[in-house]
């Protein structure tokens, strides 16, 4: 800074200290350098009638007054303002890019730093201002000076902080208030001073933690910072649901934000985070209570995952998924979705058919493509629109299903999980070891049959039906618009409007679907591909020469529990009733009288191997000839050893997998359990509770539909 000793100021003792102020006799006076005498007298006036009136003393304002006059004084003289502005372009052209100064007595020092906060230069005033407070120039404690230094360096900082909030530059703010309120408790001075500047800091820690968050990764240091920042922001207000807000009025709320404010804030820092630091916080946040940082830990594995190819991860938030309960929302698509990535296309299909959302069930069914189709169209866009975005390193536009499946590692997992899954529930070569039936004579095979039939049937096909693609479409979560949607001949969207708070953080909106088109060769997916057919009935549409017939569970009787998907409205026909007139006459039952069919034979079959009435009696209004005879052969060697048989088990899901006028395809989910006991009532042998699935073949007989065969899924 190059000074000018100015004459202006010579009123004051030659021996006293002298302070160099960076500013001219133009700035502090606030006029042009072009300015004319008159309008430096009118503003001379203009700035001796607004004095500020923050709280300074008397005496400070009066040498403010003074120095103001002397300016003007110096400026209206033509020969001093010409000598002036002389030397002004001889220190530009010695010293370019500095700022011409002017050189005080000390004991002008607080009126300078005044008329230089006022010229807008809060942060050389505080700095200065600061500087003069401390020794060994510091002020007597408890005089005029003091009080006003420590005044001027309060105001300057919450200006000077202001102006680099208008430039972005919110840690460097968020530094100076902290400087300014630690000199003010330092001092014991100005509480009221102390609050504003307390309020101000509180008000920029959002704006703190964005600075932080949005470095470049390299800094670390940085980044960790702003880490800890937004989870103690986070916990300050009660979790992200903002439990302890309740009753706080918007002032007192941390950083002045209500939960509305601060939702929006979430999903704007969210785009800062990469996959892993969310992951992290939301473990943490859940740990301290929070339901929705549990929901958000699930999105956030399962992007990981899928853009990772890191199938644990899907695991993982498959099974945090299925472990809450979160009011309002409708987590059956989402676990569909997630079973789909892992590879278990038919607990994804139980999933999204037990789902209560009547839209998505209308969509399903209307859907151009096959039952598969429909659900990978609505995984892509659950991955694209829901889970994905929202992370700064996982790219939401690549969603690739074709390249998932096609992986080393996420088929070997998947096969992992189908090899321990079927460990876990039966072995298809024989149920011996889990011990469902030890005498190997449970399930029953069929007459003259002692092998499965082969597979039949591929996958998905060689590729999906090409099919239109959709417009965008969907809903907002409950803080958001809701986006119109576009019509589409054959295909409306689900209005999935079952939704829970949580999830406006995740994304702002869910998926509604979008087709997958062209080929899409799905590798280790575990679906049935077998097509169980009857042995030597020609009346069905696709006989063959054997069926396996391994597992089909006896189970007592239950309360029946239909899960329609699109079904008819049921006939006003009698149904199977085990106390009653089992058979069903129906040409074109709906779900619910065939899951009561099912469900009569169980029974029935139950009853028949605990001993109390006979296959004949039981069996022929809703079975054919050929497992009636299975179950009366079952029987008589029980009888021989002394043995009964006591099951319990229920339907828990049932679907139709085809339907012709003559043969109708099952598929069920069985929860069951047994025990073996001998003569005397004592157990020999236990199958604990599992779940088993079954595929089963219905055909037409001339009075009604009659089960035919089953098989193991």
């Amino acid at each position: 800074m190059g000074k000018i000793p100015d004459t202006a100021y010579s009123l004051q003792p030659i021996a006293a200290m002298l302070v160099d102020l960076p500013i001219d006799h133009f700035r502090l006076l606030g006029v042009s350098p072009t300015a004319e005498p008159e309008t430096v007298l009118r503003t001379l006036q203009l700035r001796l009638d607004r004095c500020p009136d923050q709280g300074f003393t008397h005496e400070s304002l009066n040498q403010r007054a003074e120095l103001l006059r002397l300016s003007a004084d110096l400026l209206t003289d033509a020969e001093r303002r010409g000598q002036y502005e002389a030397t002004l372009l001889e220190l530009s052209r010695e010293h370019p890019g500095e700022t011409a100064g002017l050189e005080l007595s000390s004991n002008l020092e607080v009126a300078g730093l005044m008329l230089l906060w006022e010229a807008h230069a809060p942060h050389e005033a505080f700095q200065m201002a600061r500087q003069a407070l401390q020794p060994p120039q510091a002020p007597a404690l408890g005089s005029g000076r003091e009080s006003d230094l420590a005044l001027l360096a309060a105001l300057a900082a919450r200006d000077a902080a202001a102006q680099d909030q208008e430039q972005r530059r919110y840690e460097s703010a968020a530094n100076l208030l902290q400087e300014g309120m630690q000199l003010l408790q330092r001092m014991g001075k100005l509480p009221e001073q102390r609050q504003m500047l307390e309020a101000d800091i509180s008000r920029l820690l959002p704006f703190r933690i964005l600075d932080l968050l949005s470095r470049d990764l390299a800094e670390q240091s940085a980044r960790r910072e702003g880490l800890v920042m937004l989870e103690s922001f986070i916990s300050d207000r009660g979790g992200l649901e903002g439990s302890a807000l309740e009753g706080r009025e918007t002032p007192d709320l941390p950083a002045g934000m209500d939960q509305g404010a601060f939702e929006l804030f979430f999903q704007q820092i969210r785009r800062f985070l990469t996959v892993q630091e969310q992951v992290d916080l939301y473990r943490r946040l859940q740990a301290a209570g929070s339901a929705d940082a549990s929901f958000l830990a699930v999105m956030a594995l399962a992007a990981a995952g899928f853009s990772q190819r890191k199938p644990e991860r899907v695991q993982d938030a498959r099974t945090r998924l299925e472990a809450l309960t979160l009011e309002g929302l409708d987590t059956e698509p989402l676990l569909g979705c997630l079973d789909l990535l892992l590879g278990d296309v038919d607990r994804a299909e139980r999933r999204f058919a037990t789902s209560p959302d009547p839209a998505l069930k209308s969509w399903l069914t209307a859907h151009p493509g096959d039952v598969l189709a429909s659900l990978c169209d609505y995984c892509r866009a659950w991955l694209g629109r829901d889970v994905l975005p929202g992370y700064r390193d996982v790219d939401s536009e690549a969603i690739d299903l074709e390249a998932w499946f096609a992986d080393r590692d996420v088929q070997a997992y998947v096969e992992r999980l189908e090899r321990q899954e079927q460990t876990r529930d039966w072995s298809l070569d024989g149920l011996s070891p889990l011990k469902v039936d030890p005498d190997g004579t449970l399930p029953l095979p069929l007459p003259d049959s002692d092998a499965p039939a082969d597979p039949s049937g591929d996958l998905c096909g060689d590729s999906f039906s090409d099919a239109e693609t959709p417009p965008e479409g969907g809903f907002a979560w409950p803080s958001l618009p809701r986006p119109s949607l576009p019509s589409m001949p054959q295909l409306q969207w689900p209005d999935l409007s079952q939704t829970h708070r949580s999830t406006w953080i995740g994304s702002g909106v869910i998926v509604a679907a979008v087709l997958v088109i062209g080929a899409f060769s799905v590798v280790g997916l575990r679906r049935e591909a077998r097509q169980p057919q009857l042995a030597g009935e020609t009346s069905l549409d696709a006989p063959v020469d054997q069926m396996a017939t391994d597992a089909d569970p006896v189970v007592s009787a239950q309360e029946v529990k239909p899960v329609p998907m699109d079904s008819p409205e049921p006939e006003s026909v009698s149904q199977p009733d085990p106390q009653g007139d089992p058979v069903l006459r129906a040409d074109q039952p709906s779900d619910a009288q065939l899951e009561a069919l099912l469900q009569a034979w169980l029974d029935r079959k139950a009853i028949v191997l605990r001993g109390d009435g006979t296959a004949d009696e039981r069996l022929k209004p809703i079975a054919r000839v050929g497992l009636i005879n299975q179950v009366r052969r079952q029987r008589s060697i029980d009888q021989s050893k002394g043995l009964t048989q006591n099951v319990e088990a229920s339907i828990d899901f049932m679907r139709v997998i085809s339907r012709t006028p003559q043969r109708i395809e099952l598929r069920a989910d069985v929860d069951y359990r047994d025990e073996t006991v001998n003569a005397v009532g004592a157990v020999v042998d236990r199958t604990s509770p599992r779940s088993l699935k079954v595929t089963y073949i219905l055909g037409k007989d001339a009075d009604g539909w009659r089960l035919q065969a089953f098989s193991p899924v």
